[in-house]
């Protein structure tokens, strides 16, 4: 049952509606609370992990009608997810709705081939757009869907013609990558207002399983100080380029002293989420105050480290009774639960920890993820 919502009370703080309820909603009801900034979300299910816990209207995001009449009761509309079709985020500009961020920075996150044009002048590894195995003379390389791709879903490495014909029999276009042998990858966060107001947290090492961000690291320890300066520089000129207004993440490889631009993800991002302990300001609470063209606030970290481990869910079911064990064993140890359904492989929450002994903050991290999943009861 949808939270009952008056939309008639009229006050001089702004509502923000927005598109999806799933846990990047959730984590953005705190900081709009503490603003006092009213948030609606457009959720699928009125058990998505943000609609159990704030007013919401149930509806079809790819529907620009129902989009439409959620739109007019709200100041400013942002996304929690990059399906929603463009058409639909043209048709509320076309109606005059305020849309952060809009349409044509929103693309780049959505059509991956659009985005490798756009960024062309920044270095990335070589791709192409193929329908035929004939456009690819050697293996392997990394195929990615266009669109509709994350977390590992619609990205493959492959190593032979055949490979490639399977996936095109059922995903076609490809976009076709070069391997890149990278010693890390990172993500820089950054955060834009419509007057062009810019500002970046500090590069993260991302640790990847299956194409799944299990682990990050605040800041990057694997990369040089000139090349952490280096990618949030770029990280800002793309923002800029790009013409994004609230928070997003450029996805890097890093080989040597070389750069390479991966994704970008108009939205606040999994390799963010250390920022509400980590950070004087959390990117949720940035994304508010950018979509609001409100002054930025500081992204400078509050400690020397800060360790994200993300919750996958296994064979345990209880997410609850393993507080005993590990709020005992690390009172420090930061728990956000998203309230999914548990399913094996799903992620399903996150711990954070932030301090200044990196060994200890990761291993304790780590410890929780393994005791949470199943992987280890003790």
């Amino acid at each position: 049952m949808s939270f009952i919502y008056d939309s008639s009370v009229n006050n001089r703080f702004p509502r923000v509606g927005v598109i999806g309820a799933g846990q990047l909603a959730r984590m953005m009801v705190a900081p709009a609370t503490a603003l006092g900034i009213d948030l609606l979300l457009f959720a699928a299910d009125s058990q998505d992990s943000g609609a159990q816990i704030t007013h919401h209207v149930i509806g079809d995001y790819r529907n620009i009608n129902e989009v439409l009449a959620f739109a007019k009761t709200v100041d400013v509309v942002t996304f929690e997810h990059e399906l929603i079709p463009l058409s639909v985020i043209k048709g509320l500009e076309a109606e005059g709705i305020k849309v952060y961020p809009p349409s044509s920075a929103f693309i780049y996150s959505q059509d991956k081939a659009a985005m490798r044009e756009k960024l062309r002048d920044f270095s990335a590894p070589k791709s192409q757009v193929v329908t035929a195995t004939d456009s690819v003379s050697a293996y392997p390389v990394i195929a990615k869907a266009i669109s509709g791709g994350y977390d590992g879903r619609g990205v493959w490495k492959v190593g032979s013609a055949q490979e490639l014909q399977e996936i095109l029999s059922h995903t076609s276009p490809l976009l076709i990558e070069e391997l890149i042998d990278f010693d890390t990858e990172i993500a820089v966060m950054v955060a834009r207002s419509p007057h062009g107001q810019a500002t970046s947290w500090a590069p993260v090492e991302t640790v990847q399983e299956d194409g799944i961000c299990t682990i990050t690291i605040t800041p990057a320890q694997k990369i040089s100080s000139q090349v952490a300066e280096k990618a949030q520089q770029i990280a800002l000129e793309i923002a800029q380029l790009v013409g994004v207004v609230g928070v997003m993440a450029v996805e890097m490889f890093i080989k040597g002293e070389q750069i390479y631009i991966n994704e970008l993800a108009m939205r606040p991002h999994n390799s963010g989420h250390w920022s509400i302990e980590g950070s004087v300001t959390s990117q949720f609470e940035q994304h508010l105050r950018a979509i609001l063209d409100l002054p930025l606030g500081s992204p400078a970290m509050n400690h020397p480290y800060a360790v994200m481990g993300n919750i996958l869910a296994g064979e345990k079911t209880d997410m609850y009774r393993p507080y005993l064990h590990l709020m005992a064993r690390t009172p420090s140890l930061h728990f956000h639960q998203y309230k999914k359904d548990v399913r094996p492989g799903r992620k399903i929450g996150h711990v954070t920890a932030c301090g200044d002994d990196l060994l200890h903050l990761t291993q304790e991290v780590q410890h929780a993820r393994d005791y949470m999943s199943g992987v280890i009861d003790e």
